[in-house]
């Protein structure tokens, strides 16, 4: 018997050896190439894609058309099973790889109709950013030829890889659009059904100026100045969770030469995205001739579109923040409203196809909030939305000429934040913003809807070299009051995260990359302090049963730490009262299809002028007072702790509560694959209303600190490897030195592979 079970035993594991070696052995072919020759029709000139030891690609062509067909080859060899699935992400295409269970995210995505869109404003551009386009889409779809077997995914999905085409990489923009603003209309939906249920002064009450403003004007919006409103009679219902909206926002911030010992302007960009693997952004550094001059341009680049999107040119360096201006408004329709209805096709992967019924209307695509309905009118849906101007800021030499290209660029608007070689610091929106001029967070009359939503708007505040020499934004209001009337809230962020880095700007007098690294690290928990004071008021009301969580508050280091306890407890305590107190709203909300999610960033002022002050109406019925409900939450905030990560209270330290967790989007469905595909765990570091942003599958998707003239010291730091095939030696490389602070060099290394491509008929 003994000897059976051995034999068992050794024939399990040959077995486990051989379908790991098989494993392997797939994966390994379809590696790409990383050195050697070849021919295309494609290019005028040579065109070498080299790599250094990070997987960075190192871009050499004679002209632009040619660099973009190198970009293209890189991005085709490394990415383009993310590519895939932001093109059909965006044109609501991804059910014909993952069948039936993406259809309702298809029919979300189909009812912006931007595969249409795409096709035609590709149409409508320039000869030579179309030429442009055509050569990037043939870069890609020759780099994936050049691997020769599908990667991984479509063996596993058993999905084609289709061709990439010029409209697609503008489909990618607008899976960007859908990412940093679908919130904007979001909230916009919530704050009718809210004015629909409770009237206009709840609207008011619920999204009111909050104390941390952080313009750049030093402007204040005026505060509330109403009574609380009354809340409707309540009944006995279920605590109910209400979930944030993660903020796609970013940080960045800048100084002037007369703050460096460089006499060069400083730049800091990390820009706030959803982590997975393989991460956003694409390490590249393009070398180009164009009029008689070379050009380099390093920095980030979205893998399906031709450009650097955060970068410098040596001359300038410029970065981004999502703008958060109001970009969005629902028309309310009457019975006399033109609508009319198209059916939208969407690809199964048997063949079949799932018919999508869209209302349509001359403002836009149809939706029923509270069964009334209304038609959104949003900027993603106008043909200025997307163009190919952002390439236009690799030619540019100055602050100046930075800021004039602003407002013809077609991309999400965002905030500009721009420096140069010469000492100058500047800010703008960038991207496209309707060119109609009253913003509104309800609902439109058809009559007063404006046919300024088909321009995109050229005038636009900036701000360049201020005295003092700082410059920042951080998803907040960045405008001026007066003309936040004129642009609006598009759900901007409250406000501390932008108040932290603007105090700590003014901390020093003069800063290098390693003070800006620094802060970008910043994860004191200033926001959090009036919670915490809260949060040990309550306890010390019962100190002899609290004893062990207050001894974690007062020692809870004051940051998002890892160690930290206490912070944990602070940060859980504040969402159960929020969740507490707003219990009946959200489940009214939820019953009409809404929810006060993309609220939620906007209740903190709401929040503490009803703890303050007790109303009796907007008590939960199920507490004979307010501290009793207080002292409630916290109950919940033991028991929910309790239930995730066991009773032992050094399981809650914030490191293992907020732990970094970046998966391959195939990892959840086979978990036997999850240490292969995913990024390695780290503690928590961070969090959200500090400049350290962090979440567990959420944060900076890149860390850049340059200054134009002196790149030596310039940095970008990325949570994860340029390519997406697990068995390459980029695949993790750059993590370990994001997670450890490291300053991961911008510029690129010692070269370790080229690739080579001649034009087809050259001899």
């Amino acid at each position: 018997m003994f000897k059976i079970i051995k034999w068992l035993v050794l024939a399990i594991v040959i077995l486990g050896l051989a379908a790991t070696a098989v494993i392997y052995g797939v994966l390994s072919i379809s590696l790409p190439a990383l050195d050697g020759n070849g021919r295309s029709n494609h290019v005028s000139q040579a065109v070498k894609i080299s790599r250094d030891q990070l997987g960075q690609a190192v871009i050499s062509a004679e002209n632009r058309l040619d660099a973009a067909y190198g970009l293209g080859f890189a991005h085709g060899q490394d990415r383009f099973f993310q590519m895939d699935l932001l093109r059909r992400n965006a044109a609501g295409e991804l059910s014909e790889l993952f069948g039936k269970a993406a259809l309702g995210l298809d029919k979300k995505m189909r009812f912006h109709q931007l595969r249409k869109r795409s096709a035609a404003i590709v149409e409508q551009l320039p000869q030579a950013d179309q030429a442009l386009l055509t050569s990037y889409a043939a870069g890609v779809n020759e780099g994936l030829a050049q691997v020769g077997f599908s990667s991984f995914e479509y063996l596993l999905t058993g999905a084609e890889q289709k061709p990439w085409r010029s409209e697609d990489s503008l489909l990618v923009i607008y899976s960007m659009y859908l990412d940093l603003q679908t919130a904007t209309f979001e909230r916009d939906q919530a704050l009718i059904q809210i004015a629909d249920i409770y009237g206009p002064q709840m609207v008011s009450f619920l999204t009111q100026p909050s104390q941390y403003q952080a313009a750049l004007d030093g402007s204040t919006l005026a505060p509330y100045n109403l009574t609380i409103p009354e809340f409707p009679k309540q009944t006995l219902q279920a605590l109910l969770r209400i979930d944030a909206n993660q903020e796609r926002g970013s940080n960045n911030w800048a100084v002037t030469g007369q703050l460096t010992t460089t006499g060069a302007g400083m730049l800091s960009d990390d820009m706030h995205l959803s982590m997975a693997v393989p991460v956003i952004w694409y390490r590249a550094q393009l070398n180009y001739a164009m009029s008689g001059k070379v050009s380099q341009v390093t920095g980030v680049s979205l893998p399906g579109a031709p450009a650097i999107v955060v970068g410098t040119n040596n001359n300038i360096a410029w970065g981004f923040t999502n703008g958060y201006l109001d970009t969005a408004d629902w028309v309310a329709l009457t019975d006399n409203s033109k609508t009319w209805q198209e059916v939208e096709q969407i690809a199964l992967p048997d063949g079949s196809i799932e018919e999508y019924k869209l209302t349509l209307s001359e403002y836009g695509p149809v939706r029923e909030i509270n069964g009334k309905p209304y038609a959104l009118s949003w900027v993603g849906h106008q043909p200025y939305a997307v163009d190919m101007d952002l390439l236009k800021l690799e030619q540019a030499t100055t602050v100046d000429d930075a800021l004039l290209i602003a407002s013809e660029v077609g991309i999400p608007v965002q905030n500009l934040m721009v420096v140069d070689s010469q000492g100058n610091a500047g800010w703008k929106n960038m991207g496209a913003i309707p060119g109609r001029i009253k913003p509104s967070e309800l609902a439109v009359q058809e009559n007063d809807y404006s046919t300024l939503w088909q321009h995109n708007e050229q005038q636009r505040p900036e701000v360049k070299n201020p005295v003092d020499g700082r410059l920042w934004t951080g998803n907040s209001r960045v405008v001026s009051a007066l003309d936040d009337q004129r642009f609006g809230n598009g759900g901007y962020a409250l406000g501390a995260r932008s108040s932290q880095i603007r105090d700590r700007l003014y901390e020093k007098q003069h800063f290098n990359e390693a003070n800006f690294n620094q802060l970008q690290h910043d994860n004191q928990a200033r926001f959090l302090q009036a919670w915490h004071s809260l949060l040990l008021q309550q306890l010390n009301k019962n100190s002899t049963a609290n004893q062990q969580y207050i001894k974690e508050l007062e020692n809870w280091q004051g940051c998002a730490c890892a160690t930290s306890i206490g912070y944990t407890l602070v940060r859980r305590y504040r969402d159960e009262v929020i969740n507490s107190v707003f219990t009946a709203m959200q489940a009214n909300l939820q019953a009409q299809g809404g929810s006060l999610k993309y609220v939620k960033r906007d209740l903190e002022p709401a929040i503490w002028q009803l703890i303050e002050q007790q109303p009796d109406s907007w008590l939960n019925p199920q507490f004979a007072d307010w501290d009793a409900q207080l002292t409630d939450s916290f109950s919940q905030v033991v028991s929910n702790l309790s239930k995730e990560f066991g009773s032992n209270l050094k399981g809650w330290q914030w490191g293992t509560v907020n732990e970094l967790v970046i998966e391959h989007p195939f990892a959840q469905q086979i978990p036997q694959l999850s240490k292969l595909l995913n990024m390695p765990t780290a503690p928590g570091f961070g969090d959200s209303y500090m400049p350290a942003v962090q979440g567990r599958s959420f944060g900076a998707s890149q860390r850049f600190i340059a200054q134009p003239g002196h790149l030596e010291n310039a940095i970008m730091a990325i949570p994860g490897g340029q390519s997406g095939h697990p068995l390459s030696p980029f695949y993790r490389a750059g993590f370990d030195d994001y997670v450890a602070a490291k300053p991961t060099p911008l510029l690129p290394q010692t070269l370790m592979h080229e690739i080579t491509i001649l034009p087809a008929n050259e001899l």
